[in-house]
């Protein structure tokens, strides 16, 4: 069995927990930690397991809403760590090598296997120094995690396909962001190739990758000031041709229910 809960997402912090069932054994990874670390712990407990219960953490990138507290989580509970080489070069300094020993180097391709669960990262076009996705599966069911890109690349769509649950971020609505009072050179980073996905460009993912047995999608990492869960569900839904309420949406505080992928 493969499940999976968001344990917050926006641009305050995220992080996502995916749990495969082996039997009696739960594999559990927790992708992103930009939480604060008491937030963290809370959540997880909150989700029915605890920090000693995970079975690694992957961070998709350096910024600080997935980051977050990686560095003070790997000190208290020595959990197996995995990025890829350009973020742990963005971020290792003499603090971050003391943990250096439960680093392990994520690729693009390079399937990494945790019990009966097995991750599959993938990369996408953000403004970070090596940016990974992943793809989830227990064998049977595929989870498709795809947030923080700028558009959907082929390399993106090709790595989503065949997927039964996504998690894709839909960040922004074109107009409420242009309308902001972000400055210039922020709204053109959000907007950019590298910056974030908005309504119609998470759609238009959605609509490349949906097929007969793609049953579940969580909108995330909605912008608190140029999105709103409507417009987020109002573009998916007619993508993947459902009604906007068969769309949930990750909440920043609170995350998701646990869902069955």
């Amino acid at each position: 069995m493969l499940r999976f809960k968001s344990l917050g997402s926006g641009s305050s912090g995220n992080a996502t927990l995916v749990e495969a069932q082996s039997g009696m054994h739960n594999t559990r990874l927790l992708i992103d930690c930009g939480l604060r670390l008491g937030d963290l712990e809370t959540r997880l407990i909150e989700a029915g397991t605890c920090a000693e219960d995970l079975s690694a953490i992957f961070i998709t990138h350096e910024h600080g809403d997935h980051i977050g507290c990686a560095r003070s989580f790997v000190k208290r509970y020595a959990t197996p760590l995995w990025m890829s080489q350009g973020t742990w070069l963005a971020v290792s300094d003499a603090a971050w090598t003391q943990h250096q020993h439960l680093l392990n180097i994520a690729r693009d391709g390079c399937a990494i296997e945790l019990g009966p669960l097995l991750a599959l990262p993938f990369t996408v076009p953000h403004d970070a120094r090596e940016p990974l996705q992943l793809r989830c599966s227990d064998g049977q069911r595929h989870l498709g995690i795809a947030t923080d890109l700028g558009h959907p690349s082929s390399h993106v769509v090709d790595a989503l396909q065949g997927c039964h649950s996504l998690l894709l971020e839909a960040n922004h609505d074109a107009e409420m962001l242009t309308a902001s009072n972000y400055p210039s050179f922020l709204k053109q980073r959000v907007a950019g190739p590298w910056g974030h996905l908005s309504n119609h460009a998470a759609a238009e993912l959605l609509g490349r990758v949906k097929h007969d047995q793609l049953s579940y999608v969580l909108a995330a990492h909605l912008s608190e000031r140029n999105n709103t869960p409507s417009l987020a569900r109002a573009s998916l839904s007619e993508a993947l041709g459902c009604k906007p309420i068969d769309i949930d949406v990750a909440d920043p505080l609170t995350g998701s229910v646990w869902i069955s992928v």
